[in-house]
């Protein structure tokens, strides 16, 4: 029997839960019931142990426990409650105990993007790309505590003093990282970037304007006319959204393999292979870095390797992939512009240790990608591509480019869109390349024009 049968049943009907849980969201009430719920918890720990809290029972087992808890303690207790409140009590609890505390109405609701808890006694959510502080507050330092060791423990991951640092995500694939004093100055601080059920399609980003028509054509074709394509933008820009459409046009007759730190990518094709990266172990044995992985999926008999992000040495075996076969890569970096990008790609191949000429990086740079999507928040929370830039060759040590489409912002003082991205009317080097591969784009699609 579910938890909703066990509220009817115990005369709570779903109008009151659902009422408790949405006001639980919205952050309209203080918890006025803190001794309710340590007694239940206290009544867990006497009967189930740690085991209740460290994942270790099986969860019909222990919905029962909590549920049959929890009504004994409020059936012992003299404080009158109305149905609302044991709904409300009764919910908070369940959440804590198989969830993840007040977090859960957070993460229950579509709207909010990401969750930002700075300590325990301050949440704050991004709601349509702004951020908005909450009343929701964990009891205490060691309930935040108990919550971030019972999601990095589900994905074998692991955080102490010793390793106070850790990414990992939720089962859903929402991403996690946390940090741990004596790191966190203020007490333990936790990030929740929400994965959507329902991952964005190429016309959902045409119709909430982040970025054309044309556009998306044209980076369609460049996708199944296998370019390697390197994807910029600073962080929440919307860049592993963006790679996620990207690679969605790839042919389903591609074996692709995914590389990822903390697996993102949702892709609807048939022959998938995906990787995560591992941190050490205790005994600081173990690890697998992304480096690694990217060594590894060259002897995968990859048609196509998707990295979720160049972030260090791994860039010089990407760049090396790129150039030795394994055309139409996809990956992301975190800078403000596409030249940034090209530099942060070549200082991140200087960290291999290899100390190769900057002239040999910069050939290497150049031949190996052939656009750059440049990404953007605006300071109305919209995230919008703002640049499309062809990689044409390299003059002396200075890499090439031309912008084959650039943000144009709007001058209207009332408009309601910041503006839009629009064709430069230079034509790529690579349509050529693009026929050889039974693509074809015409001039139309980088005719100067106001968006099409």
């Amino acid at each position: 029997m579910g938890l909703s049968e066990r509220l009817n049943q115990a005369g709570v009907p779903r109008t009151a839960a659902a009422t408790a849980v949405a006001a639980s969201a919205a952050g309209a009430h203080v918890d006025d019931f803190a001794s309710l719920k340590h007694e239940v918890h206290d009544n867990l720990m006497q009967s189930l142990g740690q085991q209740a809290y460290a994942g270790q029972m099986e969860q019909r087992l222990l919905e029962e426990n909590v549920f049959n808890a929890i009504q004994a303690v409020l059936a012992k207790s003299k404080r009158p409650l109305s149905t609302g409140d044991r709904a409300r009590i009764t919910q908070e609890i369940i959440d804590d105990i198989l969830g993840n505390g007040p977090l859960e109405p957070l993460l229950r609701d579509p709207e909010v993007t990401e969750i930002m808890v700075n300590r325990a006694d301050t949440i704050f959510v991004e709601r349509a790309g702004r951020i908005y502080a909450t009343d929701l507050r964990f009891s205490d330092e060691e309930h935040l505590r108990r919550t971030i060791d019972r999601i990095v423990s589900r994905v074998g991951r692991r955080v102490d003093e010793a390793s106070p640092m850790v990414d990992a995500r939720l089962p859903d694939g929402s991403r996690v990282n946390a940090v741990l004093p004596p790191i966190a100055l203020d007490g333990c601080s936790l990030t929740i970037r929400k994965f959507s059920k329902d991952p964005f399609t190429v016309k959902d980003l045409v119709t909430i304007g982040t970025l054309t028509r044309s556009a998306a054509e044209v980076l369609d074709a460049c996708v199944r006319g296998r370019l390697n394509i390197l994807i910029s933008g600073g962080t929440g820009s919307g860049k592993t959204t963006t790679l996620n459409v990207l690679s969605s046009f790839i042919p389903d007759n591609e074996r692709i393999i995914t590389v990822e730190d903390a697996a993102e990518l949702q892709l609807p094709q048939p022959h998938v292979l995906r990787m995560e990266s591992r941190p050490s172990n205790v005994e600081g044995q173990g690890q697998v870095t992304i480096r690694d992985l990217v060594r590894n999926s060259l002897r995968m008999r990859p048609d196509r390797i998707i990295v979720g992000e160049i972030r260090d040495a791994a860039a010089l075996d990407m760049l090396q992939a790129m150039n030795t076969g394994h055309d139409g890569s996809l990956s992301t970096v975190h800078a403000n512009s596409p030249r940034d990008a090209l530099s942060r790609v070549e200082t991140m191949v200087l960290m291999a240790g290899m100390d190769l000429p900057v002239r040999v990086i910069r050939e290497q740079v150049s031949s190996a990608i052939q656009l750059v999507v440049q990404q953007s928040r605006m300071r109305d929370g919209s995230r919008h591509i703002t640049q499309i830039s062809e990689i044409t060759g390299q003059e002396g040590e200075t890499i090439l480019m031309q912008d084959l489409f650039a943000y144009e912002y709007s001058t209207a003082e009332n408009s309601s869109v910041p503006g839009r991205l629009v064709p430069t009317g230079i034509t790529p080097t690579f349509t050529d390349r693009l026929h050889d591969h039974g693509v074809d784009l015409t001039s139309e699609h980088f005719r100067p024009q106001w968006g099409k």
